[in-house]
């Protein structure tokens, strides 16, 4: 019996989206398939003190070795995979649908003289066409009574059919219209098979003849003046539309094939397949592969096609779909021509319900990924493995329990921002994580930038030593003062300071030699010289040391240097999100927003009354005082502050000429379109 704690998924592993789990055992079969609307709640409940469980339920997870789940968009499609899960794997513990009488589908008998759509259940029949499965009895009579508007197909059962032959009469469908009425001869059987494989074809997802089609005669009645005709018409394509909405099938035309998505990084990529065969997914597969060469998407999507193929224990669908084109594309659709001995289409889906599905592969495989660095960040062994492998790679006297790493972030010398982000044992201490502007200089500096970023940290640091008695504080340099929350000098719940309290023991800054050498001098310029620095290059992933000419290289299987990596990438994120939200507060802000002691509502009021900046800047003091909320003092204060600016240049339309009196005296700026040329974002 194993002990269901040893293989629970570490908190926040566990997305909280739609999806389908798997229970395995020690041997790695199947012995559970579920499906939820949310899986962390779902799977978490089975993690719970076993005698709070059903004993059905507790022998299932004692039983159990591992745990797996799929991602999906929809609870529709959680219950379309379970079913197609439960029935490849028959699932021991799933009892209740072993007799595979849980999902109804919809069936059209074509094997009979006179068709009949009904709903079937177990197992299929030769000779009759089967769509579906569906999640309830219900859904398959709704879709059938909106389809019938259209395919009057006979639904009644053979008793009944049989009866109103005798007496000449046809049932109530006949008579409403949802029904042919082959039974007293209004259609031949030739015409009601005609309407059944009618039906069948717009189930199978070929909808647009027939959508076209009638709104065609819907608008030939309109032009002759038959309304009638044409307001049914109209309500039979209503219905249509709503069928198709209703009919949940993964991909029309039972479509065989593929569907390979790639998540990556640096160091990783995670591959998902989807196996889609007759319009469901019969399968999924995927794997996490260390990036051992500089590989692009292309690279990686091509050497997943070979491991997936190239062993000749999978089949070659018609089509497979990926996310980018092996370069060039030629030799690799012919090898998978030639194993399948016929034509593939190797493309990337462009839109429709191939897309939609490409983007569920798509989410399956960043899901993979995250999962894979939570399992490695999260393990214990391995935590303390990297940072063993960090002390032995940077000879330090122990390992680095507190790691801080440094980032500079500008968009071409503009809103220029550092981040500081700290890991303690490994793993990110999210509370800990402080932004910086630089202040001490205008431009693109990132090296100086660096130099005041651990000079400010540094600094306060010492300043909280100073209450000690053990560390004197260098004075501090005009315009190098910390800004943001790190500077309002308040202290935690215990009474001590959350900033910059407690020192690391390894610094690690996002650069090679230069912004070493800066950091370096900053920690020197202060006295410190218990702090281990290195920094880290993006491009090789090397390891710089100060004063150091040559880098020390850890291996690419190296745990250390993947917690390396993760500690730069995060500071990287956290200061590219700070510069960005900068820099769309600058390029969205007005000259009423510096206006000192004007708020938002009172803005909102001045621009409101007087309609646009031009009139708000003529306006005399008296004018201001008479908006609601404007007081006298502010409205000195606001009549001053836009005397004092030069307004702006007019508007111009560029296709006419023409200047535009109040162009340039709008309330507020748009936000600026994407830039159409590319601009370098400089982490």
């Amino acid at each position: 019996m194993a002990d269901p704690s040893t293989y629970r998924p570490a908190p926040g592993a566990i997305p909280a989206s739609p999806g389908v789990y798997k229970f395995r055992d020690a041997h790695g079969r199947v012995i559970y398939v579920g499906k939820a609307k949310s899986l962390r709640p779902r799977l978490s409940s089975y993690f719970q003190d076993l005698a709070g469980l059903h004993p059905r339920t507790a022998t299932m997870v004692t039983t159990a070795a591992s745990v797996e789940w799929t991602v999906v968009a929809t609870e529709v499609e959680a219950l379309q995979l379970e079913y197609s899960w439960i029935k490849e794997f028959d699932p021991r513990f799933n009892v209740k649908y072993r007799d595979d009488k849980s999902y109804p589908e919809l069936a059209v008998t074509l094997n009979e003289e006179y068709p009949r759509v009904q709903v079937m259940r177990g197992a299929h029949k030769k000779g009759v066409r089967y769509f579906g499965p569906y999640g309830h009895a219900w859904a398959i009579r709704e879709t059938v009574d909106l389809l019938l508007r259209v395919f009057p197909v006979r639904t009644c059962s053979n008793g009944v059919f049989k009866r109103a032959r005798q007496v000449g009469r046809p049932c109530l469908l006949g008579y409403i219209g949802k029904c042919a009425a082959p039974c007293v001869g209004r259609v031949s059987a030739e015409e009601h098979r005609a309407l059944a494989e009618d039906f069948c074809d717009f189930m199978a997802g070929r909808t647009g003849n027939y959508l076209r089609r009638l709104e065609t005669e819907m608008q030939e009645a309109a032009a002759d003046l038959e309304y009638e005709k044409a307001a049914r018409l109209r309500d039979d394509i209503g219905a249509l539309k709503r069928a198709m909405e209703k009919n949940a099938i993964v991909l029309a035309d039972a479509t065989d094939a593929d569907l390979l998505a790639v998540a990556e990084d640096e160091l990783e990529a995670a591959v998902q397949i989807f196996h889609v065969r007759g319009g469901r997914v019969r399968g999924q597969r995927g794997w996490v592969t260390d990036k051992v060469e500089d590989v692009d998407t292309a690279g990686l999507v091509e050497h997943a096609l070979q491991q997936l193929y190239g062993g000749g224990s999978e089949s070659v669908p018609r089509e497979v779909l990926v996310p980018a084109l092996p370069e060039p594309v030629e030799p690799v659709r012919d090898w998978l021509s030639g194993l399948r001995g016929a034509q593939v289409d190797l493309r990337i889906p462009q839109r429709g319900d191939k897309k939609d599905l490409m983007a569920t592969v798509q989410r399956n495989a960043q899901q993979a990924l995250a999962l894979h660095k939570t399992k490695r960040a999260s393990d214990l062994t391995t935590r303390s493995r990297a940072l063993q492998e960090i002390a032995d790679a940077l000879e330090l006297d122990s390992v680095p329990l507190r790691i801080e790493c440094f980032d500079i972030s500008h968009l071409q010398g503009e809103d220029v921002v550092a981040s500081m982000v700290v890991f303690e044992d490994g793993l990110a201490r999210k509370s800990e994580y402080r932004r910086f502007q630089i202040k001490g200089f205008e431009g693109q500096d990132d090296v100086r930038s660096m130099h005041e970023v651990i000079s400010r940290r540094f600094r306060r640091y010492l300043q909280e030593r100073e209450q000690t008695g053990e560390w004197a504080v260098p004075e501090e340099p005009e315009g190098a003062e910390a800004d943001g929350p790190e500077a309002d000098g308040r202290l935690g719940e215990d009474g001590r300071p959350k900033r910059f309290a407690y020192p690391p023991q390894l610094l690690v800054v996002d650069g090679g030699q230069p912004q070493v050498a800066a950091a370096r001098r900053a920690l020197d310029e202060l006295g410190i010289d218990d702090v281990a620095l290195c920094g880290l290059a993006k491009r090789l992933e090397e390891v710089w040391l100060p004063g150091e000419d040559d880098p020390v290289v850890l291996p690419r299987s190296s745990e250390g240097l993947y917690l390396l990596q993760r500690v730069r990438d995060e500071a990287h994120r956290f200061a590219i999100t700070y510069q960005r939200g900068k820099r769309s507060k600058r390029l969205t802000a007005g000259e009423l927003d510096s206006v000192p002691g004007l708020g938002e509502t009172r803005r909102q009021a001045l621009l409101k009354h007087f309609g646009s900046l031009k009139k708000l800047r003529a306006a005399t003091v008296d004018e201001l005082c008479a908006v609601p909320g404007i007081g006298r003092r502010t409205a000195e204060t606001v009549a001053a502050a836009l005397s004092s600016r030069t307004p702006a240049a007019p508007a111009v339309n560029t296709a006419t000429g023409e200047i535009i009196e109040d162009g340039a005296d709008e309330p507020a700026p748009a936000a600026p379109e994407p830039e159409t040329a590319p601009i370098q974002e400089t982490q």
